[in-house]
């Protein structure tokens, strides 16, 4: 069995231009977003209608969002309030994965030339890293790429 290939990346501190040529140049075919919030004002570019419309146009490539893939509220909100510390928010947010069992729903084929996406420039306190490390341990074959 030949190895998935499994981007993430996050769009703070990229301009459209950056962000849209690292996909297009990773040649992903889907873009899955793993933010709990798709439609903030701050996001930009990277709202949930526009960035649809974005990827298909200059990236011919597909949009879906899986919020079960993100944090909850209250995980979200206790990490950036500082009431937990990453390793904390690392251990309850790997939980709430094991909990929600994801890879039942998304496979290898899924999730071959796609990119998770979130906000954050970094992906080594990102949760997108965390779904990406998940995936891999739960079906193996999965080379991550962070762009």
């Amino acid at each position: 069995m030949r190895e998935v290939r499994l981007y993430t990346i996050g769009f703070t501190k990229k301009t459209a231009e950056e962000f849209f040529a690292s996909l297009r140049g990773a040649h992903v075919k889907r873009l899955i977003d793993v933010r709990l919030n798709n439609m903030s004002q701050l996001a930009g570019f990277s709202k949930r209608d526009d960035l649809a419309f974005f990827l298909r146009d200059i990236c011919q490539c597909d949009y879906r969002h899986e919020p079960a893939l993100a944090p909850t509220e209250a995980i979200l909100d206790a990490y950036k309030k500082k009431a937990m510390d990453w390793t904390e928010y690392e251990a309850r947010f790997s939980a709430l994965l094991r909990q929600r069992q994801p890879e039942d729903h998304i496979d290898l084929a899924t999730l071959d030339q796609a990119c998770l996406l979130c906000s954050e420039p970094e992906a080594d306190k990102c949760h997108r890293r965390l779904v990406a490390e998940y995936f891999r341990s739960k079906l193996g074959h999965i080379q991550i790429v962070h762009l």
